[in-house]
């Protein structure tokens, strides 16, 4: 794929990421996010799963609040205060109504502009033999890009506007990260330290998955990714979404 990468609009104030788990943001998109909050734009995060699977030495009971408290302090390091968990059993998400009406729930309580999420698509990598993407963010990106829709529908999950979530269809784009179908790009360079930093609040999940030294790690990966973005990005190491607008 040769075609450049086109700036991420900037003509927004208020960001709502949801995602299926701890380290999905911070595996790329949190440079992106510490450019952003550092411009002062808000921006709050959605878990649906503790990500208690993941780990395949550490129960469920004991990755759980490993992995929240791990997330909440990776969110802060890019200057994200606002971190929300659904708690979804880790591994079995669905697409279906109800998490389009959880979804579509937060879009009308935090009321963003900007909805991010993680790859929605059946593989990592364009064409066919790509690595296959796992269910749960398949299932949650899916219903993240239709719950922005149902967010502006009051006639769709009526029962929010009885609990006071008016209708809000202000959200103006959905940026994907780590798509096998990039558009546009953040330059990464000014949020590169503190990717690194947020990426390895990680620890717990990082020490379990590679017998490499942890910081060494996370600024190699990150590193690796923002490089890729360059030759589409004007020479710059960047973080790249797919973009949809509205």
């Amino acid at each position: 794929m040769t075609d450049q990468l086109a700036e991420m609009p900037t003509d927004w104030r208020r960001a709502l990421a949801v995602v299926a788990h701890p380290d999905d943001l911070e595996y790329g998109a949190s440079a992106a996010v510490a450019a952003w909050t550092d411009d002062g734009r808000e921006c709050a995060y959605l878990l649906a799963t503790f990500g208690e699977a993941g780990i395949d030495t550490v129960t469920p009971a004991e990755a759980a609040p490993l992995r929240e408290s791990e997330q909440r302090a990776s969110a802060a390091a890019v200057g994200v205060k606002n971190v929300e968990f659904l708690g979804h059993t880790d591994g079995t998400l669905e697409y279906g109504i109800d998490l389009r009406r959880e979804f579509a729930a937060a879009i009308r309580r935090h009321r963003p502009e900007l909805v991010l999420t993680l790859n929605h698509h059946d593989t990592w990598t364009p064409g066919a033999g790509g690595l296959w993407n796992t269910p749960d963010h398949r299932a949650v990106g899916r219903a993240v890009l239709d719950a922005v829709a149902d967010a502006g529908n009051r006639w769709i999950f009526p029962e929010l506007v009885e609990d006071g979530l008016m209708p809000w269809n202000g959200v103006r784009y959905v940026a994907v990260a780590g798509s096998p179908r990039p558009t546009h790009a953040v330059d990464g360079r000014a949020g590169l330290e503190r990717a690194v930093e947020s990426l390895l609040c990680h620890r717990t999940y990082i020490e379990a998955l590679t017998d490499e030294e942890p910081q060494a790690y996370c600024r190699r990966f990150l590193e690796g990714q923002m490089t890729a973005v360059a030759g589409r990005f004007g020479g710059r190491p960047g973080v790249a979404f797919e973009l949809f607008t509205r």
